[in-house]
């Protein structure tokens, strides 16, 4: 365990990474569906088939990449690897920001999906300097860095946005730029040499991960919570624009101030509730109130046939922000320090397995019931099929993860290990 003033000042500057990082990826979101339409020539309907074609490619690359850059973590540090993670997304973002056609977005698209290795490489870095105590609530930073990431980040994209779509790429670019400046200067190491261990390809294969945490008891079932959980969230990054833009006509900056509040309140729950209920409800109760706002949330914006609609759900569910960092919280708990990277590694593999799912099904979904050849017009039919994934990520928690009563599982797993 890292000194406490290491501890702090650590979590300061991951949070200030993680927080970077998500307002270069929000920043460009409200102006993704001007800049492919642009770029291609398309309506909206298409567009958005285009679009989800690229979070594609960002998926599959960060499935291949996620687990190798956490065992490289857990082998050489969590330093050189985040470092290395943020300098290539500066260098996705001016990528697109000089992009000439639609085929050169994918090269863009390829390093940010490897440079999307540096969240679980954070996730194992809070790991690092956490105690039983303070876990879930320094996993709350990640929920917070996304909170007020999607505050600025959107917001800032819609009013750059009115400059031309390539701008907030530009923007993007510098500030990653930087994010990797800052770092390089102040970030610390936070593994300990006796904990690090060799690198194993057989480990650090996208599946290798995942059948390592096999290894520990209960993980398995927490694991089914991530994937239903996360393939309903990605509905969001698929076709929120592009929902936005068809269903209620909003402009670059409207949408950005839609994610923004939408991020906003995020953040306010992190920081003023999940601090204060954790201790009350304790981590297994907290995540099911979470999730039971998400699978709420999502059939609320399927209904939501107004733009004021929108707002009001947004508001109305923002308790949702508490399922991610219990969960997170839990499953850490059930694995010893020298495999927190690997943990880590293979979550963001769920993640991008989600990741690969979820754009093309969202937004075929989306083109499906807005074009020509709908058997109904319905812009909220992909919210509906997301809230479906969000109450079944409910139900197996409830059914089948058990309220936790102690850490030696973990202890026994990592002796097996």
């Amino acid at each position: 365990m890292v000194d406490t003033a290491t501890a702090r000042r650590g979590l300061a500057l991951v949070f200030t990474i993680l927080l970077l990082d998500i307002i270069g990826f929000g920043i460009i979101m409200p102006v993704l569906p001007a800049f492919l339409q642009e770029l291609s020539g398309v309506d909206v309907s298409v567009a958005a088939r285009e679009g989800g074609w690229l979070l594609f490619v960002y998926a599959a690359m960060q499935f291949v990449f996620a687990p190798v850059i956490g065992n490289l973590s857990d082998r050489f540090g969590r330093r050189p690897v985040l470092l290395a993670s943020v300098f290539t997304f500066a260098i996705d973002n001016l990528i697109c920001a000089i992009a000439w056609s639609y085929p050169m977005l994918f090269i863009g698209r390829v390093l940010a999906g490897i440079s999307g290795g540096s969240h679980s490489t954070a996730s194992a870095f809070i790991a690092d300097v956490s105690t039983d105590e303070n876990r879930a609530r320094n996993f709350g930073l990640l929920g917070i860095a996304f909170g007020v990431g999607f505050v600025i980040g959107p917001v800032l994209g819609g009013i750059l946005g009115e400059f031309g779509p390539r701008v907030p790429f530009w923007f993007a670019a510098g500030l990653a730029f930087v994010n990797f400046i800052v770092a390089f200067f102040f970030l610390p190491e936070t593994l300990e040499a006796k904990h690090r261990r060799p690198f194993e390809w057989r480990r650090a294969s996208p599946l290798g991960a995942l059948r390592q945490m096999r290894n520990y008891p209960g993980i398995g079932w927490l694991g089914l919570v991530f994937f239903l959980m996360m393939l309903g969230h990605m509905v969001y990054p698929s076709v929120w624009a592009f929902v936005s833009d068809y269903r209620y006509g909003w402009s670059e900056r409207q949408i950005g101030l839609s994610l923004g509040l939408f991020g906003l309140c995020g953040a306010v729950v992190m920081a003023t509730v999940l601090p204060r209920v954790v201790p009350v409800l304790g981590e297994w109760r907290t995540a099911a109130v979470g999730l039971s706002f998400t699978a709420i949330a999502a059939f609320g914006y399927a209904a939501a046939w107004k733009g004021w609609m929108v707002y009001a759900v947004i508001v109305a569910t923002c308790l949702e922000a508490l399922s991610e960092p219990p969960l997170r919280s839990l499953a850490a708990a059930k694995v010893p320090p020298s495999s927190q990277g690997e943990l880590q590694g293979a979550i963001t593999s769920l993640f991008s397995i989600t990741a690969i799912i979820a754009p093309l099904l969202y937004t075929n979904i989306f083109s499906w019931f807005t074009g020509p050849e709908a058997p109904v017009e319905f812009g909220g039919a992909s919210y509906v099929v997301a809230g479906v994934f969000l109450s079944g990520a409910l139900l197996v928690l409830v059914t089948k993860v058990r309220v936790p009563q102690g850490k030696t599982a973990a202890m026994k797993a990592a002796a097996k290990s």
